[in-house]
């Protein structure tokens, strides 16, 4: 098993109707008027918060000492609990994120690091919120295909049908025999992932539940509405608009085998997102080598290194 060395510990905030875990690591409370803003990590589709414990255990002493780390299990996944909902629309990402800002830090700006569908997250937010961002760090949030508005038809019509099938019964997320059957699951979608880091992960990534025929099964810490079809059309124009706001300066990092390099088939490509993210105006990119769509799994010292450089002030 995973020998986590900066053990975190667990809060719950009321955000807008919902019970938020979060996870702290470092000072107790943070200092308003401290020369280090507090640091907020932000995950993925289907992760949670612990994700980045290996990232966090990565960085080094002179960066953690005084400073404040938090990370929310958004609404939906980990412990996170709320009103049941038959799906969930992005915006709600950014509002229950202000909220836990307010929460935590009042008006101080802090570093932002999101993951994925959190790196996307975070960079909406730095473009409607600038002021309350110093830096931004996005891992592989790379936004959605291009969409045209004729699309809207089927898509609604898509969405319509998904939500159906889940009120008819449809189950939407595999459970498990155990907590080995879901690090196994974690290895066979990470091949990088090694099995004392999935052992660690799938503890906090599922939970034993009672079956309706009275059996225990290992289901996943996240909601099965999160794989209900958006209704809402990606309108990259809007995205771009984000961008050119974001005054903070931004690090954008990817992954040597990270998910445009393979996910989309040919539906979305790397000059499509270079493309727009040209368009923040105080960006650095950097990749990692040897590591896939989860590289805070998969080469966590590096990263930390990565965002050292860029979070520390000259």
């Amino acid at each position: 098993m995973y020998q986590v060395t900066r053990p975190s510990r667990s809060e719950f905030v009321p955000v807008r109707f919902h019970r938020y875990h979060v996870r702290r690591w470092g000072n107790a409370n943070s200092d308003p008027n401290s020369a280090l803003p507090p640091l907020v990590l932000v995950h993925g589709w289907m992760d949670v918060a612990a994700s980045y414990q290996f990232m966090v255990d990565a960085l080094s002493p002179e960066f953690f000492a005084g400073r404040t780390i938090i990370a929310p299990d958004w609404r939906g996944f980990g412990q996170t609990t709320g009103p049941a909902t038959d799906h969930y629309e992005f915006p709600e990402y950014l509002g229950d994120l202000e909220v836990l800002l307010d929460h935590y830090v009042g008006d101080q700006p802090i570093d932002l690091v999101g993951h994925s569908m959190g790196g996307n997250v975070a960079s909406m937010y730095a473009g409607v919120r600038p002021t309350r961002i110093r830096r931004l760090v996005n891992l592989e949030g790379f936004g959605m295909p291009a969409t045209q508005s004729d699309q809207a038809p089927s898509r609604y019509g898509k969405w319509i049908d998904e939500i159906k099938s889940l009120h008819a019964g449809k189950d939407m997320l595999r459970t498990y025999e155990n907590e080995a059957g879901v690090a196994a699951r974690l290895m066979k979608t990470n091949q990088r992932l090694p099995q004392d880091k999935a052992d660690w992960l799938a503890r906090y990534w599922s939970e034993p539940r009672t079956q309706a025929d009275g059996s225990t099964r290992w289901e996943i810490l996240g909601d099965g509405a999160h794989r209900i079809t958006t209704a809402q059309l990606f309108r990259v124009e809007e995205m771009v608009a984000l961008y050119k706001r974001i005054t903070a300066p931004m690090l954008m990092v990817e992954a040597s085998d990270g998910s445009l390099k393979d996910a989309w088939r040919g539906r979305y490509t790397q000059a499509e997102f270079d493309e727009r993210i040209a368009h923040v105006p105080n960006l650095k990119r950097e990749r990692i080598q040897d590591a896939g769509h989860m590289l805070h799994h998969d080469q966590p010292k590096v990263l930390a290194g990565l965002l050292e450089a860029f979070l520390t002030p000259p």
